[in-house]
């Protein structure tokens, strides 16, 4: 994904439902003079890409708010324990 042709073809395929519509829009959006602006958007969606083909990160995501609570609440208690 080094273009916003390629980078718009993954978030088709690979991005996340609305993906697309939501960088198309906060690309129209932007000042396209403004460069930072630019690749900041442009590295977000990337990044949303690159998690969504990354099997770990994708089971990150998939984990309920109970896992993930139970698992903080784990690392605190031992946090204490020392």
């Amino acid at each position: 994904m080094r273009t916003l042709a390629e980078l718009r073809a993954a978030l088709n395929v690979w991005g996340f439902p609305g993906d697309l519509q939501s960088f198309e829009k906060e690309l129209a959006d932007a000042d396209l003079d403004d460069l930072t602006r630019v690749r900041e958007i442009t590295q977000a969606y990337r990044h949303r890409v690159m998690l969504r083909c990354d099997p770990q990160a994708m089971a990150a995501l998939m984990r309920s708010t109970e896992d993930v609570a139970y698992e903080l609440g784990q690392k605190m208690a031992e946090g204490n324990a020392r």
